[in-house]
Order: structure tokens, then sequence, then C-alpha cells
């Protein structure tokens, strides 16, 4: 059986990996072992980091959320709990952004927050 070198189909397919290791930085776009590395780990990278955003934003929203809270003197879970029961349906992510954007009606929340806790 005749050895396979190089014909079209290898070129074809050396050819979509080097395309993926457009923008790496000197022989890493150019040498096609390097360049196959780097984007096997560089998928690996995505794939386990599209998880991973999902609990970085949520870590940042509890953050902004707490910070904000704590001047209304109140802790996180103590202000998640009493929003649980006034009956308020709204996400970390809602709540962070309206403690930076509208810090009055974020105030309002949190007074409601803290009255059912009182009641309670």
């Amino acid at each position: 059986m005749p050895r396979a070198k190089g014909g079209p189909k290898t070129r074809a397919r050396r050819k979509d990996r080097l395309k993926l290791a457009k923008g790496f930085f000197g022989g890493k776009h150019r040498l096609f072992r390097t360049a196959t590395e780097l984007v096997d780990k560089g998928r690996q990278y995505a794939y386990r980091d599209r998880r991973q955003r999902k609990r970085d934003f949520r870590r940042l929203w509890i953050v902004r959320i707490n910070a904000a809270v704590s001047t209304h003197g109140l802790s996180y879970s103590k202000f998640m709990a009493g929003l649980k029961k006034a009956g308020i349906g709204l996400d970390r992510k809602v709540l962070a952004d309206l403690a930076i954007t509208d810090p009055q009606g974020f105030a309002k929340i949190a007074e409601t927050a803290k009255s059912k806790l009182a009641a309670a």
C-alpha cells in the first residue's frame, strides 16, 4: 500500500486547523503541531468557561447586592429572606442592576424586605 503524504484531504484538514489559530502569536499560528495543541486547549477553556461565566456573574451580582443592602442595615441572606417573605420575585441580576442604576428604588425594596422580616 502506498504511503499517504500530503494530499488534498490532509492539506484541507491542516488549513482548517490553522484557520482556527488565526490571531495567535508567532509560530503558534503558522506551525501545524503547535497550532493544533493550542486550538485544542483553547476549545477546552472555552467549553469550561461558558459554564464558569454563569457562576462568575452570579457571584458578582451577590457581591453588589450585599454592598447595597449593607447600607440599609441588612445582610445579604436576611435581605433575600425578606424578599421571599414579601413575595418579591426579582432575580439577582435585576436586583444588582437596580442597586447601581436606581438606588432609591432599591432602597424601597430593601425597606419592604426589612419590614417583612420584622413582622415575622
